[in-house]
């Protein structure tokens, strides 16, 4: 009985999932976790209702318990989709493009130099599905001419179009898995900006090494780029992508320099621990007033109209209402400790609390993969693995408590936008399908292709798992979480020890 009772509470959960995977191309073509989120909370709801006997009114006050979590995400995240609108229409991404093209490509270095530039691309941006299709036609057309592999192009801008969505000041979900462990943006980027970084090195040498092994020349001719973007390529990008279109014409024109600066400026800024509403806030305006004189930006009345009114319009067409509504679905499953199996699972196989948290961070691939949503993971999963943390380790100290929400952020964060890389059916590998379709009709590519040489995301997960349950995490600078005794599994201490 007790294992129906908690196989029914766990059946949202296979809702949603069921939605998320299987309604594209059938009754929910095209509305994803818009519809599905929804569905799923009212499911949740019915469930709490009749298993374990919850009012309505109960129901809806933890789903707006929950929502209330993650308002200053919600804030943030608005005014990131403003700054990501204007660093890719006023010049500072293709200022980062244009930098990469000016070093030199050939064959051997195509795919090595298109992770690093989209790399860095997406923490300017914010955005890994905007900086793919501002680079897809840049670097599987450039990977052609040079002779290099398209195959290992096309993981490593896919790779790298997510580096910045794990520790982007304006990532969405860089912002949420952070506010929904109650942690600091800027703490995230110090705690683990060594270990991304590190990652991104590792990853750029094994994308190098393979082109090696696979016979590429080191020769080539990249100044005709751009002679490639077709106007079927430009129309697809103008309905699907107009801000990367934007990009790619001034990929094309030339920029200023400079435009790099705001970038600069907002990652040092984020460094030093500013607030981030004031990193963000730096950004904006440092793009705009270096734009008017590079003659990207126009006047003011046009800065407010389309890039804050637009951004903000945005983020609240779909982003913000979805992540509001799993939020609402995420409060009613912990209303009816849904999880509270897989918690106490997680429990009894851990005996020390680095053993607890990285189970807490295969709990979150996982639930990557079973909603095939890395947003719906993160508001989802998130708020369990914090619970299963605070009821099962005692901390001396509330920095020690701190230290391992920062890395219950980064594992959400992580297996959520690196592990969609590695899950075939996953929405992201979808929209890649739909973007080098569009771009690059030479080869028919399929989920799999994006996956086979993705070396970021294989070092990324990988690491992060093999670091976490040896403990290895204490030999990258800013990354190492406290161990025993500082922290403790509540069920190692004597009943003395509990009590007090």
């Amino acid at each position: 009985m007790n294992f129906l009772k908690a196989f029914v509470k766990f059946v949202p959960v296979f809702v949603l999932a069921g939605l998320m995977i299987f309604g594209k191309g059938h009754l929910f073509d095209g509305q994803d976790a818009m519809v599905a989120a929804p569905i799923a909370f009212l499911v949740a709801v019915v469930v709490a209702m009749l298993v374990e006997k919850k009012k309505w009114q109960e129901c809806l006050d933890a789903a707006m318990n929950s929502v209330k979590n993650i308002l200053v995400a919600l804030f943030i995240l608005m005014l990131a989709y403003v700054m990501a609108n204007c660093f890719m229409s006023y010049g500072v991404g293709a200022s980062v493009v244009n930098i990469a093209l000016k070093l030199g490509v050939t064959a051997k270095s195509v795919a090595c130099v298109g992770l690093v530039c989209t790399a860095v691309l997406s923490v300017a941006t914010g955005t890994s599905w905007g900086t793919f299709a501002a680079c897809a036609p840049i670097f599987l057309w450039l990977s052609h001419i040079v002779g290099g592999n398209i195959g290992l192009t096309v993981c490593a801008i896919a790779g790298g179009a997510c580096f910045g969505d794990n520790i982007g000041l304006i990532s969405d979900t860089t912002i949420v898995s952070s506010g929904i462990q109650g942690v600091q943006v800027t703490d995230r980027i110090r705690h683990q900006g060594v270990w991304s970084v590190s990652c991104l090195v590792l990853a750029a040498i094994a994308f190098f090494v393979a082109a090696v092994v696979m016979g590429l020349n080191g020769t080539g001719d990249a100044s005709a780029v751009m002679d490639n973007i077709t106007p079927e390529i430009q129309a697809f990008l103008e309905e699907e992508r107009p801000a990367a279109l934007d990009l790619l014409n001034q990929v094309a024109d030339g920029v200023a320099i400079y435009m790099v600066t705001p970038l600069v400026l907002v990652i040092v800024l984020a460094v030093m621990g500013v607030n981030t509403f004031a990193c963000i806030g730096s950004g904006i305006i440092s793009s705009y007033i270096l734009g008017l004189f590079a003659g990207t930006a126009g006047s003011v009345q046009d800065f407010l109209d389309n890039y804050l009114y637009t951004g903000i319009e945005d983020a609240g067409s779909w982003v913000v209402p979805m992540m509001m509504w799993v939020a609402a679905f995420g409060g009613v499953m912990q209303l009816m400790d849904a999880f509270a199996p897989l918690a106490n699972l997680i429990a009894k196989m851990s005996k020390k609390v680095r053993h607890l948290l990285g189970w807490n961070a295969v709990l979150s691939l996982l639930g990557n993969a079973a909603l095939a949503d890395e947003m719906a993971q993160i508001v989802t999963i998130g708020p369990v693995i914090k619970q299963v943390t605070e009821d099962n380790v005692v901390c001396e100290t509330e920095e020690a408590a701190y230290k391992l929400k920062l890395r219950n952020a980064t594992f959400g964060d992580a297996m959520g936008v690196f592990g969609s890389q590695l899950i075939p059916w996953h929405v992201y590998l979808g929209f890649y399908i739909g973007i080098t379709a569009g771009v690059y009709p030479l080869v028919e590519f399929t989920n799999i292709d994006f996956i086979k040489y993705n070396f970021m995301a294989m070092i990324a997960v990988a690491s992060l798992l093999i670091l976490t349950f040896t403990g290895l995490d204490r030999f990258v600078p800013m990354f190492k979480m406290p161990t025993e005794p500082e922290v403790q599994l509540k069920k190692n201490l004597s009943k003395d020890e509990q009590a007090a």
